[in-house]
């Protein structure tokens, strides 16, 4: 019996190849954020891996404008901005809280709605008043979602997402997190991310999520 012939597979269908990974080295990294908080738990998640983070700001770098419409595109035009500024291997990361009966808002513009004071109170009560104005049963569920960039001074760049679940509480609780976390309770939990200890948050945040892929991949 002949062998069935098979079907010749299209080349317009066929899936790229995929990109290898590049081993990033022990050594130093630049940070490419201005946010303190940031930088602090990027640090506390790279040091155990031999990584010196050095930020932005202590290099004097600018901080571009993040025009990209997600995540992803906002940390890689940062990351190579970063990178193509100070010759370094840099690492940026855009992330944010969506409030699911905001349609996820602020998403990208989590940072601006706390105004160029970065006055995260204010953006917390204008994200609860927000929920507030819409239908009854809209519901409280939010999620945080982080994307990592890392990038190369020769351009090559590698990007890794990563996401929380959980739900908005009011009034917000907690000093420990920076951000929206005084309001955000991860599915599962009875503390706040501004309630827990940092280095559990380093361990099951969004950031912490789109790090064990990084890591998994490049180090």
């Amino acid at each position: 019996m002949n062998d069935p012939v098979s079907e010749p597979v299209s080349s317009e269908n066929a899936e790229p190849p995929a990109i290898p990974h590049r081993r990033l080295a022990p050594g130093k990294l630049v940070v490419a954020s201005h946010n303190p908080g940031k930088v602090r738990e990027i640090a506390a998640l790279l040091g155990r891996h031999g990584i010196e983070p050095i930020s932005a700001a202590a290099l004097g770098l600018p901080e571009p404008e993040e025009t990209g419409t997600t995540f992803a595109a906002n940390a890689e035009l940062k990351a190579r901005a970063a990178a193509d500024l100070s010759g370094m291997v840099a690492l940026a990361d855009d992330s944010g809280l969506c409030v699911e009966a905001l349609r996820g808002d602020p998403g990208i513009f989590s940072a601006r709605w706390a105004g160029e004071s970065k006055d995260f109170a204010h953006a917390m009560r204008l994200v609860h008043e927000r929920v507030l104005e819409q239908p009854e049963g809209a519901g409280r569920d939010a999620h945080f979602i982080c994307a990592l960039s890392l990038c190369w001074p020769d351009g090559h760049i590698e990007t890794f997402e990563g996401r929380v679940d959980g739900t908005l509480v009011w009034p917000p609780r907690g000093d420990q997190g920076f951000g929206y976390d005084p309001m955000f309770q991860r599915i599962g939990d009875d503390q706040t991310f501004g309630e827990i200890d940092p280095d559990l948050k380093h361990s099951i945040s969004h950031r912490a999520d789109a790090f064990a892929k990084l890591v998994a991949a490049v180090l």
